[in-house]
C-alpha cells in the first residue's frame, strides 16, 4: 500500500470546492467489538481473510494510527456517537442494564450523530450494539435514529434460540438481557437467522429502502465479542486454526466481512459508491484472553492505555473524492468522525466537538496533524495517557509509562526516567485537560453489585 503523509494531492485538493457542494454524502458507519488490531487484511493479516472489509481500505485510506477515546466499548461508543471526550459529559464506565434509570446512559445534554444529520434531511439508522442507556428516553428512537434494530445492552447470544426473554421486564441479573429478544424500533420480534448475518441483511435493507435520500447508518455488530458463537458456516473455513476460540473468533470475523461485502454490494448496485462516506473500525483492541484476537504488534489490550488497548483497524472511503490505496499516518481519533459528517452536511453541532473534518487532511488541502495531541481518562483506575505529537505518556497511580510512538509501535522501551522536563510537561497537559472533564454520572460495570445494593427494586416490574 503506498504511504501518504503530507503530500498534496493537487487533484482532490482543487476538487474540494465541486463536491462541497453537491448534496451531502451518505454517512456509514461500520463499528466491530472487540476486534484486534492485527485481524484484518489491510492491517497484515494472513490467518484471517477480510476480502471485502479490505475493499474500503483499497478503495480509500487506512489510518495507521487511528484511535478510540477508550479502551472498552459503552464510553468508546459515547465518544464516536458525539464528537466529545465522553468524559465531558460524565460517560466514564460501561452502563449497566438499568431499564428504569434515566441516568444510566447518553445524558440529554449531548446530540448524538443521528440528531445532528436529521437537521439536514438524513434518514438515520442504527443496528446492532446500542449500549448508550436501556431506559425510554435513551433508547435509540428517542435519540435521533429513525429506525433500530438490535438489542439494548452490552452483548448479546448470536444464536437465535438462545434469545428466551421475551422483554427487559423479565430479566433478574445483568447479563440476563443478552436473551432478550431483539428490538424493532419498540417492538420485539422474532429472528431466525444468525445474529451477524440478521444485521448484515438489515443494512442492505435499509439502503435499499433509503437509496433516495441521504441516510446515515450505524451498523454497529457486536462480533467478535463474546460470547464466542459461530456457524458451522463460518467455522469450516478455518480448518487450519487449532486453538477452538481463535477459530471461533476467526469465524465471527469472517461472517462480518460476509456482511460487509453484501453492504458494499449493494450500495456499488444502486449507483451510490460516489456519494458514500464510509468509516470502518473497531469499538476498542482484542481482549486477547477473552476472545483470543490478536493486536500485534502492539503492545496491550482492551482496557488498558497501551497501544493495544485504544489503537485499532480503522479505514475510511469516498470513492473518487480521497485518495485510495494509500495510508494516512498523522493520529486521528473516532471523534473525526461525527466533525467530518458535520462539515460535510453543513450542519452546526449543538455543542463543542473535539474531533475534526478529516477531509482536507486527506486530500492533501491540510498538510498538518489533525491533533496536537489526544488524551484518555480511565476515572476508576486513576488512570491516564497522552499522545503529544509523536510521544506518549501513560500515568498510573504508581508507575508511568513513557514511549516514543516514531521508532517504538510495541512500546517496550519505557523512556519516563530518561526525560523527566518532558514526562512533566506531558503531565501538564494531562492535567490542564482533566479539569475541563466532569465526574462519572453513573456506577457502571465494575460496580454491579453495589448499585443493585443501592437499588434493590432494580428488576422488578414498575
Amino acid at each position: 500500500m503506498k504511504k501518504f503523509k503530507v503530500f498534496v494531492f493537487l487533484f482532490f485538493a482543487l476538487a474540494m470546492p465541486a463536491f462541497a457542494q453537491q448534496s451531502p454524502p451518505n454517512v456509514l458507519i461500520i463499528l466491530t467489538d472487540d476486534q484486534g488490531y492485527a485481524d484484518v487484511g489491510f492491517n497484515g493479516s494472513t490467518e484471517i481473510p477480510t476480502p471485502n472489509i479490505d475493499r474500503i481500505a483499497k478503495n480509500g485510506t487506512v489510518f495507521t494510527n487511528g484511535y478510540v477515546s477508550f479502551a472498552v466499548c459503552g464510553p468508546s461508543r459515547a465518544g464516536l456517537i458525539t464528537g466529545r471526550y465522553q468524559d465531558r459529559f460524565g460517560f466514564s464506565r460501561n452502563p449497566l442494564m438499568a431499564p428504569k434509570d434515566s441516568t444510566m446512559g447518553l445524558p440529554q445534554s449531548e446530540e448524538t450523530m443521528a440528531e445532528l444529520l436529521k437537521k439536514a434531511g438524513y434518514r438515520t439508522g442504527v443496528l446492532g450494539k446500542w449500549h448508550l442507556g436501556a431506559h425510554e428516553n435513551q433508547r435509540p428512537n428517542k435519540r435521533g435514529f429513525d429506525e433500530f434494530y438490535g438489542f439494548l445492552s452490552g452483548g448479546h447470544r448470536y444464536f437465535p434460540e438462545e434469545y428466551t426473554f421475551q422483554d427487559l421486564s423479565e430479566i433478574k441479573a445483568q447479563f440476563d438481557a443478552y436473551r432478550t429478544k431483539l428490538l424493532r424500533n419498540e417492538k420485539r420480534v422474532e429472528e431466525t437467522e444468525y445474529l451477524t448475518d440478521a444485521l448484515s441483511r438489515e443494512a442492505v435493507s435499509f439502503v435499499e429502502r433509503n437509496q433516495n435520500q441521504p441516510f446515515f447508518l450505524y451498523l454497529a455488530y457486536n462480533a467478535p465479542h463474546a460470547p464466542m458463537q459461530a456457524t458451522q458456516k463460518y467455522l469450516d473455513r478455518f480448518p487450519n486454526i487449532a486453538d477452538e476460540k481463535r477459530r471461533t473468533y476467526a469465524a465471527m470475523v469472517s461472517a462480518v466481512d460476509d456482511g460487509v461485502g453484501d453492504l458494499l454490494d449493494k450500495i456499488e448496485e444502486l449507483g451510490l459508491t460516489e456519494n458514500t462516506l464510509i468509516f470502518f473500525l473497531s469499538d476498542n483492541g482484542g481482549p486477547t484472553k477473552d476472545n483470543a484476537s490478536s493486536n500485534a504488534p502492539l503492545r496491550g489490550f482492551k482496557g488498558d492505555f497501551f497501544e493495544g488497548g485504544i489503537r485499532v483497524p480503522f479505514a475510511v472511503q469516498w470513492k473518487g473524492k480521497i485518495p485510495a490505496g494509500v495510508s494516512y499516518d498523522y493520529p486521528v481519533i473516532s471523534l473525526d468522525i461525527f466533525a467530518t459528517a458535520a462539515e460535510l452536511a453543513a450542519v452546526n453541532p449543538k455543542n463543542k466537538l473535539d474531533g475534526v473534518n478529516l477531509i482536507p487532511y486527506l486530500t492533501g488541502k491540510n498538510s498538518g496533524r489533525p491533533h496536537e495531541a489526544l488524551y484518555w481518562r480511565n476515572y476508576d483506575a486513576r488512570r491516564f495517557a497522552i499522545r503529544h505529537l509523536d510521544q506518549k505518556l501513560i500515568t498510573m497511580p504508581d508507575r508511568a509509562f513513557q514511549f516514543d510512538l516514531s521508532s517504538d509501535w510495541s512500546k517496550k522501551l519505557n523512556l519516563h526516567q530518561e526525560n523527566p522536563s518532558l514526562s512533566e510537561r506531558l503531565r501538564g497537559l494531562i492535567e490542564t485537560w482533566n479539569e475541563t472533564l466532569e465526574l462519572p454520572r453513573f456506577l457502571g460495570l465494575m460496580q454491579d453489585k453495589e448499585y443493585s445494593r443501592l437499588n434493590p427494586d432494580r428488576f422488578k416490574k414498575k
